[in-house]
């Protein structure tokens, strides 16, 4: 199925938690560089993909975020800073909420998956702010002091906030803990490693350390509390246990350039998805256990499982259907096109057992 955004180009797509029909599309004009900004929703039908309602804005849209609470309220993170709530039951296309208080770009945004009842949302300013449906500003400010692509509550706990960040590190938050000078960070991890220490040496049959570069996007495990996935600019989907974070558990290899968005599934507890700037849209497993994709024995290691290729601009946007059959996705891309696929249907015929 395809939908196309004419003249607007695609950077999130997200799924409705509450009908697995409906979609949430942040797009921008003229690649997100300079325009307007432009949030479809979508329905799914036999008949092909339908606009239900649209939302123009004066700046980019970055991201979205369905509320967890109300089955018509979206969120929508611009380029001019602001945050804004549409209520799709409203007669008109003004924003019930229309926050600002960010200084730059808001690249991120995020519901909590728990209480329900409270918003992140991540910026360019070197912050990440909290916000309730029902306040006229912001709850909280966490500062990262770096450009921060992504944010995203832990869908295991209400209190703990998690962001990936230009200078290459993860920030946890804990909410419950005083916020003292630490401002609630609990956990600095490094994606890329320690740096080296000075004058140390070159020791024969280990591999430099990887050079630091931008990270643009992570995922929590929806059914590991402590694994979160973290990739950007260097193209390699890291995946952290929080219990150990010293170095990565795995390390996915396949993209040949920058890493945009990818999401966990939450189906199968091995597997995410990624869309990257090559312009593919990758589904992988990380080898930890034999879901539905990892029933073949030969999957027992991390590997890539399938690529779709049918995007023809960078792949900016992937999201899973909450509902129904395991393998239904959508992305969307700066071709101006939403897709919405089965996963399966582009796995290589080896790498899982059919049932």
């Amino acid at each position: 199925m395809e939908f196309v955004t004419t003249g607007y180009s695609g950077y999130s797509v997200k799924y409705s938690p509450f009908v697995n029909d409906r979609l949430a599309v942040a797009t921008s004009a003229n690649f997100g560089l300079v325009g307007n900004g432009r949030l479809y929703i979508l329905g799914l039908t036999a008949h092909g993909i339908v606009l239900a309602k649209q939302y123009d804005t004066q700046d980019a849209i970055y991201d979205t975020a369905w509320s967890e609470l109300n089955e018509n309220q979206v969120v929508a993170g611009c380029g001019d800073g602001s945050v804004k709530l549409f209520d799709l039951t409203t007669g008109n296309n003004s924003p019930v909420q229309n926050w600002r208080e960010h200084a730059r770009e808001v690249y991120a945004t995020s519901w909590n998956l728990v209480t329900k009842d409270t918003i992140a949302t991540s910026s360019w300013d070197g912050t990440i702010k909290l916000w309730s449906p029902e306040r006229p500003s912001s709850l909280l400010t966490l500062p990262t002091h770096s450009c921060t692509y992504s944010a995203a509550f832990s869908p295991h706990s209400p209190s703990i906030i998690s962001s990936a960040t230009s200078d290459s590190h993860i920030r946890v938050f804990d909410l419950r803990t005083p916020a003292s000078a630490s401002n609630h960070l609990v956990q600095l991890i490094p994606i890329h490693g320690a740096a080296p220490v000075p004058g140390s040496t070159f020791v024969a049959n280990r591999p430099p350390p990887t050079q630091p570069a931008e990270a643009l996007t992570h995922d929590w495990n929806k059914y590991r509390d402590t694994v979160i996935a973290v990739a950007g600019v260097d193209t390699v989907i890291r995946t952290f246990d929080l219990r150990n974070p010293r170095q990565p558990m795995v390390q996915l290899r396949g993209h040949e350039y920058a890493v945009r968005r990818l999401a966990w599934s939450p189906h199968v507890s091995d597997c995410l998805i990624s869309g990257s700037y090559d312009m593919s849209v990758k589904l992988w497993t990380d080898g930890t256990v034999a879901g539905s994709y990892g029933a073949h024995p030969n999957l027992r290691s991390p590997r890539e499982l399938g690529s779709m290729e049918a995007h023809t601009e960078f792949a900016c946007g992937v999201d899973w259907c909450l509902f129904g059959a395991e393998g239904w996705v959508a992305s969307t891309s700066w071709d101006s096109r939403v897709l919405v696929w089965d996963v399966r249907s582009v796995m290589r015929p080896h790498s899982y057992s059919q049932n």
